[in-house]
């Protein structure tokens, strides 16, 4: 059960303490705050092609509307996501339960229905993490060397469910030392 989120004032300020929530696995928040999350498929062996690319729409069709997506990869058994949650109408954050079952929801109806079958295509819970200064960069080329290091592309720029925001285009500041330079260590 989620607990409610504490308010303090301080400086006529409204300052949101951290979040935190369980299910099976321990889920913290915080505000403005970029995350790596992990999900995985449930009880089907692999996404092919078609799927992917269905997944792939749904984790862009968030960005800009719940989340500054800085990058993500659909593999063929599970989804990694970079992002950092974008505030609601009354200056909230989005929660990241929200963020993922709008993601994982829309995609699996999507996916289901081209697939031909139904039921639960993702399993229920996903793996989070805040990034600290400097895991930005490790967790952006983990991204986009995945699909290099599973053997299902020779060099970045080739597995065509890749996704990295332009540089140009970040709207949201990440926690991270430098510019992203993912060619760096590929």
């Amino acid at each position: 059960m989620p607990q409610k989120l504490k308010l303090f004032r301080k400086r006529s300020e409204l300052i949101r303490a951290m979040h935190f929530y369980r299910r099976n696995l321990p889920h913290i928040e915080a505000f403005n705050a970029t995350y790596f999350v992990t999900f995985r498929v449930w009880r089907y062996p692999y996404l092919p092609p078609g799927a992917r690319s269905i997944a792939l729409h749904h984790c862009l069709f968030e960005n800009g509307r719940r989340v500054e997506l800085h990058a993500c990869v659909i593999m063929p058994t599970h989804v990694h996501l970079l992002f950092t949650a974008l505030e609601d109408e009354r200056g909230y954050p989005f929660s990241l339960a929200a963020i993922m079952k709008g993601i994982k929801g829309a995609s699996a109806r999507n996916i289901n229905k081209r697939l031909g079958r139904k039921g639960q295509l993702w399993q229920d819970e996903s793996f989070d993490r805040i990034m600290r200064a400097g895991e930005f960069q490790d967790k952006l080329e983990y991204i986009v060397a995945n699909p290099i290091n599973a053997g299902l592309a020779k060099r970045a720029g080739q597995y065509q469910w890749v996704w990295l925001q332009k540089i140009a285009q970040a709207g949201v500041p990440v926690p991270q030392e430098s510019t992203p330079n993912v060619s760096k260590s590929l």
